[in-house]
Order: structure tokens, then C-alpha cells, then sequence
């Protein structure tokens, strides 16, 4: 790269649709910094062909003969640039909202990062005068989902002027092509561990000069249906495998103390975890537990491990005892008795004869339990933490 030097190889990459009034600027303004430059023409059918003939000797020129959508460009331009031995890619909007300038600042942070497991995303002053409202809102929304899905705040998740690790990029194989890709990527990069990161950067809205081709229905209803599947998978599958590689990696004995005890939350939150996790676990929402007690915790900010943890309350070995107790509690708040035994409730579904006394008494019973434990763990962890002060002052 010129005037930058730099030990990793890095290219950079403009996805281009239309953008016959911006391009010359961003690629001349891409040049006073690198050679290493991929444009990927995702289908123009303006003066952009003719344009890219002027550069056929600077830069790398990847051509769709229709257009595939920002998604697609931006797989290819990854594609090409692994084929050709690069290590990260820092894409750039081709509408002039980018400034090049800011390529050096990317690198260094690079640079400055440990391991380089690492992708940046260009963080833009979304209150400044000219920024449209829709995509001020359009970030804080992508914004939360993120967090969601990850766990991990940004301020912008939407910004297309970023940095990828492309050795993470190789080993996965994605499935959307259009402007949600750019989602898609960040959620599954975080979950494979790599550290995603804003980094201030200077924006651009000219409207005279600049095309959005962000279509605010279909390209919504896209983003929607994706975020959908991210939420699902994270709540099924991702928190659940976090939680229980920390144990595997732990050991029981400390998972426990770190996490459980030694977790920095107050007292008060550890035992509101429990209680969650204990009421959602004995409540007959059987098939859901892991999801509902998730979203329950991460919407009430509660410690997601605890209350997951503790939502396990009902496991196999258990549930007989746990639908036998439920009928019983049922039925005396009805005033009725049934005959059937603890053996019966393994069979033949007897216990569904008498839903609503099951449903009402196991409601209780999640209840009381969950009131008891959550009190119970309130005084465990304030004694420990009260323990731990001593020791510490001592």
C-alpha cells in the first residue's frame, strides 16, 4: 500500500451499481493508497463499463452482466481477493459517502489489534446535518438486533466502509445476496469469535451526486426475515453452546465459582436470574423453555447463564415428579382428587385428561418455587459477596 506500510496483505473492495457521478472520485481517491484494488460492476447500465475501461491497468475489474445485489458483489470481490492471497478486504461505498482518507486508519487499528482476528466496521456521526432520517433510524434498528443476536454493542452496523479478515470469510459459506448480506456476515462472524469493532470514520451525503439503491420495503422485509432466523438460531443454538462450552472449558466446580458466584452482577440480579430460570423451567411450557427463558433474560437484562442454567430444573430424570406435583397443587386448588398414580403419568398421557388442573397447579408450583429459590439465592450471594469484601480489606 502506498504511503502505508503494513506487514498483512489487504485489498481494497468498491461494489458499484450506478454510481457514474461518484466512481472516478472513489477509485482516484482509493489509488493515493493502494494498488491492491477489486471493483466488482454489479450489473450497471450506465456510463460504469466505460468508465472501468480507463482503470483496466490499475485495478482488478470483476463484471456482472446483470445485477445480483450488494451481497453478491461483495462475495465475489472476497472470492477473487482469496484466490489472489490477500488477508483482510476493506470494502468502500462506491456513492461518494466514504472518504478514502480514511484506509490508513482501518490498517492501523489492524495493526494495533493483537492476534488480527478482527473486523472493523467504519462507525459514521449518524446525527450529523444531511443524514437521512430513515437511515438513522435504520442503524439504531440493526443496531439492537445485533446486540441481540451477539451480545456485542455498536454504534453502527449498517456502515459499508469496513474491514474483513478474510481467512474467517473463507471457512463459511453464506446465504443471502443482497443489502442484508452485510448483516449476515457480521452475526456469523461474531459468533465464529472474531472480534467486530466500530471505528470512527467521516461520512458523506451529497444528494445531488448520491444513489441509494436501498429499495426501504422489500430490502426491509428481507432484513426482517433475517433477523428472524438469527434470533432463532441464537436463542436455540448459540447461547446454549457458549454456555456450555465455558463449562467444558471450566470444569463444574469452576463454572460455578466464576461464573455463578464470582459473576460481577449485584446480588440482586443473580437471584432474579435463578428465580427466572427456576419459573420458566417448571412451567408447562415444554419445547420452549430454552428460548422463552433466553429472550426473558436478555429483555429483563438478567444474567443469561444463571437463568438458563437453572431453567434445566426440569430435566428428564425429573419431569414425572415435576407433572405429578403440578396435578396435586391443581387439584387442590380445585377441590378435586384423581386416582392416578405417579407410574401413570409416564403412559398414556392420563395427565392430559386433566389439562387445566395440571396447567393452574404447575403455574403455582413455578411460582412458590421460584419466589423461595430467588430469596434463597439472594441471601447465598449477598454472604459471598459480603465474604469476598472481608477478604479483600482484610
Amino acid at each position: 500500500m502506498k504511503n502505508q506500510s503494513t506487514k498483512t496483505s489487504i485489498c481494497v473492495i468498491i461494489p458499484t451499481y450506478n454510481n457514474e457521478k461518484t466512481l472516478v472520485r472513489v477509485i482516484d481517491g482509493v489509488l493515493n493508497y493502494t494498488n491492491n484494488i477489486i471493483v466488482v460492476n454489479d450489473g450497471s447500465t450506465d456510463s460504469t463499463p466505460n468508465i472501468l475501461k480507463n482503470y483496466t491497468e490499475k485495478v482488478d475489474v470483476i463484471a456482472f452482466e446483470k445485477n445480483k445485489g450488494k451481497g453478491k458483489a461483495l462475495r465475489e470481490g472476497f472470492k477473487f481477493a482469496i484466490t489472489n492471497g490477500y488477508d483482510f478486504a476493506i470494502t468502500i461505498d462506491s456513492d461518494g459517502q466514504h472518504f478514502p482518507e480514511d484506509i490508513p486508519s482501518f490498517i492501523n487499528a489492524l495493526e494495533a489489534h493483537p492476534d488480527k482476528n478482527l473486523l472493523l466496521i467504519g462507525s459514521r456521526n449518524m446525527s450529523q446535518e444531511g443524514v437521512p432520517k430513515k437511515s438513522s433510524f435504520g442503524n439504531k434498528f440493526s443496531n439492537f438486533w445485533f446486540w441481540f443476536e451477539t451480545g456485542i454493542k455498536l454504534e453502527d452496523t449498517q456502515s459499508g466502509y469496513r474491514l474483513y479478515p478474510l481467512h474467517a470469510i473463507k471457512k463459511r459459506k453464506f446465504f443471502t445476496n443482497k443489502f442484508e448480506f452485510e448483516i449476515e456476515v457480521i452475526v456469523r462472524l461474531a459468533w465464529a469469535g472474531i472480534k467486530v469493532k466500530n471505528m470512527p470514520v467521516k461520512v458523506l451525503y451529497d444528494m445531488s451526486e448520491r444513489v441509494s439503491h436501498f429499495r426501504p420495503t422489500i430490502d426491509f422485509a428481507r432484513i426482517s426475515v433475517l433477523n428472524t432466523v438469527l434470533v432463532l438460531i441464537t436463542l436455540l443454538y448459540i447461547k446454549p453452546r457458549d454456555l456450555f462450552r465455558r463449562l467444558k472449558k471450566k470444569g463444574i466446580k469452576r463454572f460455578f465459582l466464576e461464573d455463578f458466584l464470582g459473576s460481577q452482577d449485584s446480588p440482586k440480579k443473580k437471584a432474579l436470574s435463578v428465580g427466572l430460570g427456576v419459573f420458566i423451567g417448571l412451567s408447562p411450557l415444554w419445547g420452549f423453555h430454552t428460548v422463552t427463558v433466553i429472550f426473558l433474560a436478555m429483555l429483563f437484562k438478567l444474567n443469561k447463564t444463571i437463568a438458563f442454567a437453572f431453567s434445566n430444573v426440569s430435566l428428564p430424570p425429573f419431569i414425572p415428579f415435576i407433572i405429578y406435583s403440578s396435578s396435586k397443587i391443581g387439584q387442590y386448588i380445585y377441590g378435586v382428587e384423581f386416582s392416578y398414580k405417579l407410574n401413570d403419568l409416564t403412559k398414556d398421557f392420563v395427565i392430559l385428561e386433566h389439562l387445566e388442573t395440571y396447567i393452574v397447579g404447575s403455574f403455582v408450583l413455578a411460582t412458590i418455587a421460584s419466589l423461595v429459590l430467588t430469596a434463597l439465592s439472594f441471601l447465598l450471594f449477598n454472604l459471598v459477596r459480603n465474604k469476598n469484601v472481608i477478604v479483600n480489606n482484610g
